[in-house]
């Protein structure tokens, strides 16, 4: 009985499959890396950002002393901030809004010099704390 014409084309592009993957496996014997020195299989980078074979002429020299490990330094910013006071709880707690960053700031009065109400224009230091930060050392302007 003969083959239908889907089944001629079907066996023929599994033979096709077959002998492409032969190539392909003939081609990664051919061209693979084992038993290659370590000159061989070496790659730069050219002042272009182009792969090469060929290392670069000249070399710099690296100061061990300027790296730097970690995070980046945080700048050192100004100690004593500025604000109003804007909301004051009877229960000893409130907040400050910073003058130059708009932030509040939490506070509470063991961390007042001198007695606080609402509006009062104070300096202070930011320390962080476990939910952000607050302000400490917390003074008048007069």
């Amino acid at each position: 009985m003969a083959d239908s014409f889907s089944k001629k084309e079907n066996f023929k592009k599994k033979i096709q499959k077959q002998k492409e993957k032969a190539l392909r496996r003939e081609d990664r014997k051919t061209n693979n890396n084992k038993g290659k020195g370590l000159d061989e299989m070496l790659t730069y980078v050219d002042s272009f950002g182009r792969l090469t074979s060929t290392p670069p002429e000249e070399t710099q020299e690296i100061n061990l002393d300027d790296i730097q490990l970690g995070a980046a330094p945080i700048p050192e910013e100004e100690i004593r901030k500025s604000g109003i006071i804007t909301f004051f709880s009877e229960k000893g707690y409130g907040f400050i809004t910073e003058d130059k960053t708009k932030e509040n700031v939490f506070f509470h009065t063991n961390n007042c010099t001198e007695p606080v109400k609402k509006g009062n224009k104070v300096s202070f230091e930011k320390e962080r704390s476990p939910k952000g930060f607050s302000a400490i050392d917390i003074q008048l302007v007069k």
